[in-house]
């Protein structure tokens, strides 16, 4: 029975022996299963690493062209700004000359104003002696016609007077021819 001893111990030697290489086989697979998964853990890390660093390359250019088209659009800013500083000096001097020739215009139309004034008021006052004159010559003029009217009169009376007298004159006339012809007998009627 040494022989079915000693095949048992084989047996349990042996199944010991499988069992531990079983065990072993089975670490070295959950081994390796871990040594897969942390490959492909940093497998998946590398594909994200190269994914961020081409990422981080495609902002880097991105930024690149960022950075040349602000330099770009900087550049025409400061021309711009340029030419705005430019332009602001520029009309500040128009400004300056505008507001130079209103105040002069403002000046010369106050100047014309107070010119304008004083020659209204001037042809107020001539314009006031004038209707004086006229009305002291519509008086004068009344008064010549007055006068001439009073003349007339007069000149009627004197004419009617003088006419009176005339044939007072004559009737004396006639008197005196008749005295002195009867005185010196001749026939009356001579003279006139």
């Amino acid at each position: 029975m040494v022989d079915g001893s000693t095949d048992l111990e084989t047996y349990r030697v042996v199944h010991q022996q499988l069992q531990d290489l079983v065990l072993m086989q089975q670490q070295q697979v959950e081994s390796f299963g871990e040594m897969i998964r942390n490959r492909e853990e940093e497998s998946v890390r590398a594909k994200m690493y190269d994914d961020v660093v081409k990422e981080l390359e495609n902002e880097r250019l991105e930024h690149a062209k960022t950075k040349a088209l602000l330099s770009k659009e900087s550049e025409k800013l400061q021309f711009a700004l340029g030419e705005v500083e430019i332009l602001t000096k520029q009309l500040e001097r128009e400004k300056k000359a505008f507001e130079n020739a209103l105040e002069s215009i403002k000046n010369k139309t106050l100047k014309e104003l107070n010119k304008n004034d004083k020659l209204k008021s001037k042809c107020n006052d001539i314009e006031s002696k004038i209707e004086k004159q006229e009305d002291i010559l519509s008086s004068k003029e009344d008064q010549i016609k007055e006068l001439c009217h009073q003349l007339a009169k007069q000149k009627a009376t004197l004419k009617t007077a003088v006419q009176k007298a005339v044939m007072k004159v004559r009737e004396s006339m006639k008197k005196e021819d008749m005295v002195l012809s009867y005185m010196s007998g001749q026939p009356c009627g001579g003279h006139l």
